[in-house]
């Protein structure tokens, strides 16, 4: 079985499973193979156990935090700032209460959806022992694929035009003070700084080209410092570099974020009505993210891989967006 060229292809708008399904190819699946005679309890075992090479997932929760939530939830999409006010009246008098706080924000009922996809595996193409976690592989790493496209696209969807920053080969331009000033505008705006940059690939080419046409010991310094020292220049918690590729219309794989850098607010340690301006609602299923089915046949195998999720925008304020020309 060559799985090789659907690997990197996750185009979100998969064929539907109308039940006449191609061999090595991905479905959308339907729903009539989600039934406790399909389900595999030692598969979805193994997705518990899965090492996420690529790295999809931890992206994907650098900009939007997963929080568990059952099937039907209430969060309340609130000013962030609130978060992060501050009281001088917090000392309590003898005989009264203490001050009582309250968000004011907005309460939002919601769900989780229901997202999957099956292979169809013809038994002439197995080779190997493993192909079943092999093709299990394949479909979480395209649905991660999919929540990172999703993730990317509504983030950058809040600051809709942004505002055109040029990184060309003179001394005017300076991609470190640029980000810095979208920061504190951010922060302005929300109260509360951003704490994560989101650089695309593009983005970062442009700013390493930049520094590479000058000859002075400050474009040597930018040149050689590494994400995790751009955060600390900025004063913030994270800085990532978006690398991550898609099936594009035609023949080539696009770039998920390419020139664009995103300022954003987030927090991995959180609950559903924190400040972070986007979030992943997530449904545990069967003690992890995912569930398994296998449908035998005589002469092929089809393996659904689904999960529950909802990626959605609870805040709208300090969020900031460079659009990058060199």
């Amino acid at each position: 079985m060559n799985n090789t060229s659907i690997i990197y292809v996750p185009n979100v708008d998969c064929p539907q499973d109308e039940g006449s399904l191609q061999s090595g190819d991905i479905y959308a699946s339907n729903e009539s193979r989600f039934s406790a005679a399909h389900y595999s309890e030692p598969l979805t075992a193994f997705t518990s156990g899965w090492q996420d090479a690529d790295g999809l997932k931890k992206l994907l929760d650098f900009i939007a935090p997963s929080v568990e939530v059952g099937r039907r939830f209430e969060f309340k999409r609130a000013d962030s700032s609130e978060a992060f006010l501050t009281e001088v009246d917090d000392t309590r008098a003898i005989g009264s209460a203490f001050k009582r706080v309250d968000y004011s924000g907005e309460n939002v009922n919601a769900k989780t959806l229901n997202k999957g996809l099956t292979m169809r595996i013809d038994h002439d193409d197995i080779v190997g022992d493993n192909w079943q976690e092999r093709a299990v592989q394949i479909l979480m790493q395209r649905l991660y694929r999919n929540e990172l496209r999703r993730a990317i696209a509504a983030l950058s969807a809040i600051d809709e035009k942004g505002t055109t920053k040029k990184w060309a080969g003179d001394n005017a331009s300076n991609p470190e003070a640029d980000i810095l000033e979208a920061i504190l505008a951010a922060g302005d705006e929300a109260g509360v700084e951003p704490n994560r940059v989101l650089i695309g690939r593009g983005a970062w080419q442009m700013r390493h080209r930049l520094y590479a046409g000058q000859d002075k010991a400050a474009a040597f310094a930018g040149l050689t410092l590494k994400p995790e020292a751009l955060a600390d220049v900025f004063g913030i918690d994270g800085v990532n570099i978006a690398k991550e590729r898609f099936q594009g219309e035609g023949k080539g794989r696009e770039r998920f974020l390419n020139d664009l850098v995103l300022v954003f607010h987030g927090h991995n340690v959180l609950d559903k009505d924190d400040p972070s301006a986007l979030k992943r609602f997530v449904t545990p299923v069967e003690g992890g993210d995912f569930r398994v089915y296998i449908e035998e046949h005589a002469k092929y195998t089809d393996i659904t891989v689904e999960h529950y999720s909802n990626i959605v925008t609870t805040s709208t304020l300090g969020v900031k967006k460079l659009v990058i020309q060199g």
